[in-house]
């Protein structure tokens, strides 16, 4: 069987990171979304919240699993039995750091390849960043990321106002 893990933080997850999901799904017999949960990041949605999100967001890709994890991601994948890290790309920006780690990553776990796929154009400019500052602003951007993700976004902003 052959697994693959697509990582990161998705805070939230975006039609481009559903985007990469699907097509990588079509390439694997098990996928696991794994939901980094110390990212060093400043995150909107708990961990918990943001599995949940996903879940729903995926539920249509029989094939994908949706799991947290902390610390390195290739004990992660070493864990899960998978030999591939999925990486999705929006630009050639994108390609310089993502290309780094996975150099860094073969040097510590050289059984496991990467793999970087292109997001669709639609979605280049969609990041989990822009998606957060423009609904702050009040601009929820619906054709971005799924309905249950913009949901789960109003109701968040909604728990924060009172």
């Amino acid at each position: 069987m052959k697994i693959a893990v697509y990582a990161g933080t998705f805070d939230p997850i975006t039609l481009g990171h559903q985007d990469i999901l699907s097509r990588a799904a079509h390439l694997f017999d098990k996928l696991i979304l794994a939901i980094a949960v110390d990212n060093y990041k400043e995150t909107f949605f708990t961990a918990q919240e943001r599995v949940e999100i996903a879940q729903k967001a995926v539920a249509d890709l029989s094939n994908v699993e949706v799991k947290q994890f902390s610390g390195l991601l290739v004990e992660f994948c070493r864990q899960e039995g998978a030999e591939v890290i999925i990486r999705g790309l929006r630009a050639l920006s994108d390609f310089d750091n993502e290309f780094q780690i996975a150099l860094m990553n073969k040097s510590v776990a050289p059984e496991i390849d990467s793999l970087f796929l292109m997001t669709a154009p639609e979605y280049q400019f969609v990041s989990s960043s822009i998606v957060k500052n423009f609904s702050k602003l009040g601009c929820l951007p619906d054709r971005i990321v799924a309905p249950c993700v913009a949901e789960a976004i109003a109701a968040k902003l909604a728990g924060q106002q009172k």
